[in-house]
C-alpha cells in the first residue's frame, strides 16, 4: 500500500505524529496528498485550484504540521485563486493572507489547494457556472450540499484529512451532513475573523472545518482561537465529558414542516443513542418562527453581494456585468436594490424576534437536538443556480431547514455523521448549544463517536474504499 493510500486512513493528528516521529516527512505527506487529488479530483471536482509549484517543507512548528489541508474559496491565500465560486473573480490570483491565515500557517498545515464553494456562498448545493459541478463521493448523482461542498468532499473522500470551511447558515453542517464527516461551527467570535469588510452577513458567519474525527476539528479550533473576543477561552478539549446533559429535541424545520421518514428515522435512533447514553431527552415544540424569517436571510445576502457590486463598479472601467454573476444571485441583488434599506431593517428584526423565540424555546437545556437536514442529500441539479428564483426559493427553504437560526443566535452548532439511510446516504444529526458553550458540544461529540464510530464508513468514491477494490 503505497504512502498515498495509507496515509488516508489516517486523521490529522495522526499525520503530524508520522511527521513528528520521522517516520514522513512534510514534503512526503505533501506528495501523497497531491496524487490523491490526482486520482480522485478529476471525478469528484472538490478542488479548483492547487499550487503551481512543488510544496516545500512546511515551515510551521505547530501541532499539525506538515498536515496536508484545503481551503474554501471564499479565504485568500497566497499564491492561490480566489474566486469565491464567482465568474465575477475568476482571474483573480492574490498573494493576501489574513490573520486566520496566519494562525494556519503556525499550526503548520500545508494548504494542497483550494476547495469548490457555491457562488458567493450564497447557495446550498456547490455547483456553479465557474467551476462546475461537485459530486458527493457517496453517489455522484448527489450534491454535497453548501457552500462548503467541495471541502467536504475532499475529506470523506481522503483527499486531505481535515478542511477550511465557513458557515453563514448552514455551509459547514449541511455539506458534513450530506457528506458523512464531522462538522463544527464556533460561536460567533470565537474564531479569529477572516480580514474582511464588516456586513450582516458576515455577521452570522463563522470560520470553522470540516473532518473525520472530532479530535482534529477539537484541535483545528483551538488553534485558532480569537483571545479579544471575549468569550471564555476554550483551548483544546481533548475528552468526552462526563457530565449528564439536559437535551430539547424536535424534529419540524424552521419553516413547520416534518422531515423525511429515513431522516425521522436517524433521529429516532439519536435520541434512542444519547438516553442509552444517559442523558436526558425532552421532546419540545420547535420554535415558532414567522415565515419573514426565510425572506430575511435571503435579502441579507443580495444586500451583501449588491455591496460587492457596487465596490467592483467603482473599480473597474466598466460596471459589473449580467453574465459574470449566476442568475440566482442577480435575483438577489435586484430584489434588494428594488426594496431598499427599509427592507434590510425589516430584515434585522426579523431576525431579531427569531433569535428570542429560538431562545425561549431552549431555555433550560445544555442542547439542542434536530436532524441537519430534512432530507437525504438533493440530487445534483436541484439547487441549480440557473432555476427560476420562484422555483428555487422556496427549494432553498427547505434545505436550510434547522441550521441558520444558530448563526442567528451566535450559538456553536455541530452536524455529527451517525447515520447512513437504507439507500446507503450520510443522514447528519444535529446539535445546539449556548452562545460560548463550545466545548459542552465537543464533549457530547466525543462521547458519540465512542459510542457509535464512523472512523471507518468510507464513500464509496474515496481513496480507501477504491482502494479495497483492487
Amino acid at each position: 500500500m503505497t504512502n498515498s493510500t495509507a496515509t488516508a486512513r489516517l486523521d490529522a493528528i495522526e499525520q503530524s505524529a508520522l511527521v513528528a516521529s520521522g517516520a514522513l516527512s512534510a514534503a512526503e505527506l505533501a506528495d501523497a496528498c497531491s496524487k490523491r487529488i490526482d486520482a480522485l479530483n478529476p471525478l469528484l471536482r472538490a478542488i479548483v485550484d492547487t499550487p503551481r509549484s512543488p510544496a516545500p517543507p512546511s515551515s510551521g512548528t505547530g501541532p499539525l504540521v506538515g498536515v496536508p489541508f484545503v481551503v474554501k474559496d471564499v479565504l485568500p491565500w497566497p499564491g492561490l485563486r480566489w474566486s469565491m465560486g464567482s465568474r465575477l473573480f475568476a482571474t483573480n490570483v492574490t498573494q493576501r493572507q489574513t490573520p486566520l491565515g496566519k494562525a494556519l500557517v503556525r499550526a503548520g498545515l500545508h494548504c494542497a489547494g483550494k476547495s469548490a464553494m457555491s457562488e458567493l456562498g450564497l447557495l446550498a448545493s456547490t455547483e456553479t457556472l465557474l467551476a462546475g459541478v461537485t459530486h458527493n463521493p457517496w453517489d455522484l448523482s448527489r450534491s454535497p450540499a453548501g457552500s462548503s461542498g467541495g471541502s467536504a468532499a475532499a475529506v470523506a473522500a481522503g483527499i486531505v484529512p481535515i478542511a477550511h470551511a465557513n458557515d453563514g447558515g448552514g455551509s459547514i453542517r449541511m455539506p458534513a451532513s450530506s457528506c458523512g464527516v464531522f462538522g463544527f461551527k464556533p460561536s460567533r467570535g470565537r474564531i479569529l475573523p477572516p480580514g474582511f469588510s464588516a456586513s450582516d452577513l458576515l455577521t452570522l458567519t463563522t470560520d470553522g472545518c470540516l473532518s473525520r474525527s472530532v479530535r482534529d476539528s477539537a484541535l483545528f479550533l483551538s488553534l485558532l482561537e480569537d483571545s479579544s473576543s471575549g468569550l471564555e477561552p476554550m483551548g483544546f478539549v481533548r475528552a468526552a465529558a462526563t457530565r449528564r446533559l439536559r437535551v430539547a429535541s424536535y424534529t419540524r424545520t424552521m419553516w413547520g414542516a416534518l422531515p423525511e421518514p429515513a431522516v425521522l428515522s436517524a433521529h429516532a435512533e439519536t435520541v434512542a443513542l444519547l438516553r442509552g447514553l444517559g442523558h436526558h431527552v425532552e421532546e419540545t415544540p420547535a420554535p415558532d418562527f414567522e415565515p419573514a424569517l426565510a425572506d430575511a436571510l435571503l435579502l441579507i445576502g443580495g444586500a451583501a453581494v449588491a455591496d460587492i457590486v457596487q465596490a467592483q463598479d467603482r473599480a473597474r472601467h466598466e460596471p459589473v456585468q449580467r453574465w459574470e454573476l449566476e442568475p440566482f444571485t442577480w435575483s438577489l441583488v435586484d430584489d434588494y436594490l428594488a426594496r431598499g434599506p427599509a427592507a434590510l431593517a425589516s430584515a434585522r428584526t426579523a431576525l431579531t424576534r427569531a433569535s428570542q423565540a429560538y431562545r425561549a424555546a431552549c431555555a433550560g437545556f445544555d442542547v439542542v437536538l434536530t436532524p441537519t437536514l430534512a432530507r437525504e442529500p438533493w440530487p445534483v441539479g436541484y439547487l441549480s443556480p440557473l432555476l427560476a428564483p420562484e422555483l428555487l426559493r422556496p427549494r432553498i427553504a427547505e434545505c436550510i431547514a434547522y441550521t441558520p437560526i444558530q448563526n442567528v443566535v451566535g450559538a456553536p452548532a455541530m452536524s455529527v455523521p451517525l447515520t447512513v439511510s437504507e439507500r446507503g446516504l450520510p443522514i447528519g444529526m444535529h446539535f445546539a448549544a449556548a452562545l460560548g458553550d463550545d466545548a459542552t458540544l465537543l464533549g457530547l461529540a466525543y462521547e458519540l463517536e465512542q459510542a457509535q464510530p464512523w472512523k471507518d464508513r468510507w464513500p464509496p468514491y474515496s481513496i480507501p474504499a477504491l482502494e479495497a477494490e483492487r
